[in-house]
């Protein structure tokens, strides 16, 4: 095994990329540092990104951290390993799969997970493409064979129902082209559950487990969980077998294990701990950890049978609302949705079991007979709406509202979005349980 090991007195300051190239190292290669005052670590080179500074390299630990090294601090590398992966991407686009060997296609399209901090602005940026981090991650070429595309590159909060329909037909078209044994999709957290309830009803039919993965932490900070994360997701992608729709985040703040929700029953439920996500009314469907699965008993979306003409519809409207009502709760804001921005359909989180205020009603009234669809969920995060408990609540429904049980505020308003752009039976669709969008007032386990 080639190795270089030069000694040179204290440099003068050079930039990250004049340093490797002193040593006869390079980005994908796994070497051993020491620094002028005397600390000695190894790790693999990961690639620099657009805003890095360039006076510094990047390693990753083999605990999965990483640690960035001054330029000018470094008295010697030696070469410990040559790059197992090149960082190029034609090295690793269209790499058949062979019986040992499964074909992952992983697509980004920005977020956390994808991204970078500026240490000079202490600014986010999206900078990382899929075939960046996954040079940066060298185990996920243990894991499969990948195909890698950048789909777009913007923070979640600016997806919506035209970016779910482009991510929708990518994974369709890409999935005919390729047949790949999983897809992984790289994404930001803030409006991942509303991303991977759209996903989970356009891809209804798909023959194989799609996975979103985010991170909380950028993947340049020591407690990145965007490695964990993405090399569970990758792993349960192509070994799990089950079609649908799902998600794959930490489950508690340790790295262990890595959760896998259903698509349509996960919700974010912290800003920023690593373990802010979680199954809602249900178990998670599975847990990973070192790429083994274990399968917990969660409802598996691919179990249910659905009519071909459910299948595979990918187009999104987005003249949709969702709107919290409150106390003080200004109806006008109904009146507004339906006059001026004139709204297909509307999802509105009542209280406990799904109330809004008396005075508030005859606004759903108005809207229902304009043909504008009217879904109740609840503010609570557990547990079901029930109209028939109260008189506001039956007034709702008579008034036109249609409760929509467990369902999530985040799923039920994809869901409308993706009715409202394939089918003209709007009210039929949203009380048809697909995907187990909908579960029992008794969450049951299913093997």
């Amino acid at each position: 095994m080639p190795t270089t090991d030069h000694s040179s007195p204290k440099q003068s300051r050079s930039s990250g990329e004049e340093v490797l190239e002193k040593f006869n190292a390079k980005v994908g290669q796994k070497i051993e540092v020491e620094t002028v005052d005397g600390l000695v670590t190894a790790g693999i080179v990961i690639p620099r990104y657009e805003h890095a500074d360039s006076e510094y390299i990047v390693l990753k630990l083999k605990s999965g951290y990483n640690i960035g090294l001054k330029a000018d601090s470094i008295k010697k590398i030696k070469v410990l390993e040559m790059a197992s992966i090149s960082t190029k991407t034609e090295d690793h686009a269209n790499k058949a799969p062979t019986s040992e060997r499964k074909n992952l296609l992983l697509l980004s399209t920005g977020g956390t997970i994808a991204s970078r901090i500026d240490y000079r602005t202490g600014a986010v940026h999206p900078a990382l493409s899929a075939m960046d981090l996954y040079a940066s991650i060298p185990e996920l070429d243990e894991i499969a064979s990948i195909d890698t595309e950048v789909v777009f590159s913007v923070f979640s909060e600016n997806i919506g129902p035209k970016e779910w329909q482009i991510l929708s037909e990518k994974i369709i078209q890409r999935c005919k082209e390729k047949s790949p044994h999983g897809v992984v999709v790289m994404i930001g957290t803030d409006t991942l559950a509303y991303a991977s309830a759209a996903l989970s009803f356009s891809l209804i039919g798909n023959e194989m487990p799609v996975v979103l993965v985010g991170a909380q932490r950028s993947s340049d900070r020591p407690s990145s969980d965007g490695a964990l994360n993405l090399k569970a997701a990758s792993a349960f992608a192509v070994n799990s077998h089950l079609p649908g729709v799902y998600v794959a985040m930490h489950e508690t703040e340790n790295d262990d294990y890595i959760a896998i929700h259903s698509g349509v029953r996960v919700r974010k439920n912290h800003t920023s701990r690593r373990d802010a996500f979680e199954s809602i009314d249900v178990p998670c469907i599975a847990r990973v950890m070192e790429n083994q699965i274990t399968m917990t008993g969660g409802r598996k979306q691919g179990a249910k049978k659905t009519s071909d003409s459910y299948k595979l519809k990918s187009k999104f409207d987005d003249a949709v609302a969702l709107i919290k009502f409150y106390p003080g709760f200004d109806y006008s804001i109904l009146d507004y949705i339906g006059k001026e921005r004139k709204v297909k359909g509307v999802i509105i989180e009542g209280s406990g079991l799904g109330h809004i205020s008396s005075s508030a009603v005859a606004r759903i009234s108005d809207l229902t007979k304009k043909g504008v669809f009217v879904g109740i969920s609840s503010q609570c995060i557990w547990g079901h709406v029930d109209l028939n408990v109260y008189e506001t609540g039956r007034d709702m429904i008579k008034a036109g509202a249609t409760p929509l049980e467990n369902m999530l505020a985040e799923t039920a308003l994809a869901k409308l979005s993706w009715a409202l752009g394939n089918f003209d039976n709007v009210n039929e669709i949203m009380l048809t349980n697909f995907v187990d969008e909908l579960t029992p007032r008794i969450p049951l386990s299913q093997d």
